[in-house]
């Protein structure tokens, strides 16, 4: 780092306090119209900065960081989710990577909840007839959903935000399963009453709610495939707020259309921001726009965490949050 304010360009606008706090202790280039940069925008940026603050949607691949300054020592991603940036070629470059864990695990869990109950019980449903002026009045079989309390939930990821979602699953008295790498430790599967499925393929065609909570990696690209997804009882929802990537999303919207399962909420898509028109024709399904981190507070908590990694890179020290290697 050649000072001790470095230059950071962000590419995004970021909540005010955040911005306010960067502009005390670096020297910053802001994107104040939160317009997305242009590739010929991001090349230039990544030739200027010593830190780089991207998000989720810059994509900062092996030509990018071709492109990339002698300056440029360290790209402080604003979000969880590492996945859009080639950390194989940013280590080639020396170049560290940070992210912000930790700081979205209860709003992505509630999002999570709630895309459960919503889809159970119609709410998208019911809310489109509500403003469509076509509501007649209560009827014993109208708008009938299915109760939650007793289904079994498989949660396909148990970090953080699985186990966050089986805390509140629990609540709803859901039975709690999941699949994970390996089994979370004892006492917190005890507490969450939780049965560990070795095989996520048994897993799959026993569940009434399958939830994805697992990262995308090169590894969990379409973890869920067209012969998993085929694995699903008809009774089944599928639930996903962790990225489009991990679903067979061309797979999963045939098997909406025709029924072959009930139904699935979605706040990520596997070609976002473009959404496969037959996903918006259909009413089994609840879409959102990729808005499960979205709270004032969570924005906050990890615009604290970019500024954090930069601050304590600035000084000489190993950022807290520095993901280059371990990821690999």
């Amino acid at each position: 780092m050649r000072s001790k304010r470095p230059f950071v360009i962000v590419t995004r606008k970021l909540p005010d306090p955040i911005e306010t706090r960067m502009m005390e202790l670096f020297s910053c280039r802001l994107n104040l119209d939160d317009i997305p940069l242009s590739k010929a925008e991001l090349t230039a940026a990544i030739g200027q900065a010593e830190v780089l603050v991207p998000t989720v949607t810059d994509r900062i691949d092996a030509e990018l960081l071709a492109a990339a300054g002698p300056a440029l020592k360290l790209i402080a991603s604003f979000g969880t989710g590492i996945d859009h940036v080639d950390l194989a070629s940013a280590q080639q470059r020396g170049i560290i990577v940070t992210n912000t864990p930790g700081v979205l695990t209860e709003d992505t869990a509630d999002m999570t909840m709630a895309l459960i109950l919503a889809v159970s019980r119609r709410l998208a449903e019911g809310e489109r007839v509500i403003r469509s002026g076509a509501w007649t009045g209560w009827g014993p079989t109208t708008m009938l959903g299915h109760r939650i309390w007793g289904k079994r939930l498989g949660i396909v990821g148990m970090g953080r935000i699985g186990v966050a979602l089986a805390r509140r699953a629990k609540g709803f008295g859901l039975s709690v399963h999941y699949h994970n790498r390996r089994p979370v430790p004892e006492d917190i599967e005890t507490a969450l009453e939780a049965t560990y499925w070795e095989s996520l393929d048994q897993m799959l065609a026993h569940m009434d709610i399958v939830s994805v909570n697992c990262p995308h990696t090169p590894a969990t690209y379409h973890l869920l495939s067209a012969r998993r997804l085929r694995l699903l009882q008809p009774r089944a929802i599928l639930v996903n707020t962790a990225r489009g990537e991990v679903v067979d999303e061309e797979e999963l919207t045939h098997l909406l259309e025709t029924r072959a399962i009930a139904g699935a909420g979605l706040d990520v898509f596997e070609h976002e921001p473009a959404i496969d028109p037959r996903l918006r024709a259909l009413d089994n399904v609840v879409l959102l726009p990729h808005m499960g981190s979205s709270t004032i507070e969570g924005r906050i908590a990890m615009g604290e965490r970019v500024i954090i990694n930069i601050k304590t890179f600035a000084d000489g020290h190993r950022p807290p949050d520095r993901v280059l290697g371990s990821m690999l």
